[in-house]
């Protein structure tokens, strides 16, 4: 093990339980952002929950946009 590893540790050992639950959200994160330059091994594969898919796009057809969408309203015609 590392001293920076052994570093680490101790400090995680010295957090308040909600900011080791960050602490773990923030490594997930990483190894997310850099998920291509990491080897997963079979045991951390099963053990971790899978993220969800992207859904961008999961909605097109669903709604239009009428032509007159940033036309004034009619009901605030006084206004302006």
């Amino acid at each position: 093990m590392t001293t920076a590893t052994k570093n680490i540790i101790h400090k995680l050992e010295t957090l308040p339980e909600s900011m080791v639950n960050e602490v773990e959200d923030f490594i997930d994160f990483l190894k997310a952002k850099h998920s291509k330059s990491f080897f997963k091994s079979t045991d951390e594969k099963k053990d971790l929950v899978e993220e969800p898919k992207s859904l961008y796009g999961a909605a097109k057809g669903l709604f239009i946009i009428p032509k007159d969408f940033n036309e004034p309203l009619d009901d605030l015609k006084d206004y302006m």
